[in-house]
């Protein structure tokens, strides 16, 4: 009997998590689908993205989308993948750049590197969480070109509720400083409301002046 114990408390151990299993704030179940609506200023619609978890298995998910602009026409798709690490997920560091960017140089050498997006499943105010940044360099002989995004200084800052189409949520806050460089360098800072089982239900996006300049919003939820 103790032989057989030890040899489950050995199989737990060593059993892979189930990507669906490890993040509390994303769900990651096969099938899900949601979809986040970008806003101007004065709340214009820019475009409307459409996820859904394509595969969950083992400690890892892809999420695939598309993008759509302010008349609906599909206009880019893509993936990217989200790993089960520590107490939580890391999201690929691609997902940090823009989708509309990697389409741009997609015929040309491209090189990119950078760091995941940790979000651990126990999130409370004061808390700091780990930088995240993606390097892109890019051979169009005889130039080399050089775009780097950096999410700084993210703080778990408060706990709000939040309402959107998709229904109200009861939220953790995540405030962070960007940077953008390529040439030039733009800067401003951002703020995330997440919910348990649902993932980002809102964010905004402000200049380094504190001026609104955009936002997201979840518009719908299905899982």
């Amino acid at each position: 009997m103790k032989s057989l114990l030890a040899l489950c408390v050995l199989l737990f151990i060593i059993m892979p998590i189930n990507a669906q299993d490890c993040s509390k704030y994303y769900p990651l179940e096969e099938g899900t689908t949601f979809q986040i609506t970008n806003y101007e200023k004065k709340d214009k619609v820019a475009g409307v993205i459409d996820y859904v978890v394509k595969s969950s298995s083992g400690d890892s998910a892809i999420l695939s989308y598309e993008m759509r602009d302010d008349k609906g026409e599909v206009f880019m798709s893509s993936e990217y993948g989200i790993i089960c690490k520590d107490d939580g997920i890391a999201i690929d560091f691609k997902s940090l750049m823009s989708p509309g960017v990697m389409n741009q140089y997609k015929d040309m050498e491209v090189d990119i590197s950078g760091t995941d997006l940790v979000l651990p499943n126990n999130l409370s105010p004061g808390q700091q969480l780990p930088d995240a940044d993606i390097l892109m360099n890019v051979s169009v002989p005889p130039m080399n070109m050089k775009l780097t995004v950096k999410m700084l200084n993210r703080n778990v800052e408060a706990n709000e509720t939040v309402t959107t189409p998709a229904g109200t949520f009861d939220c953790v806050v995540i405030t962070y400083d960007h940077e953008t460089k390529m040439g030039m360098k733009i800067s401003g800072k951002a703020k995330q409301w997440f919910a348990e089982d649902v993932g980002m239900v809102k964010s905004e996006s402000y200049n380094k002046k504190g001026k609104l300049i955009g936002s997201s919003v979840l518009t719908a939820f299905n899982k």
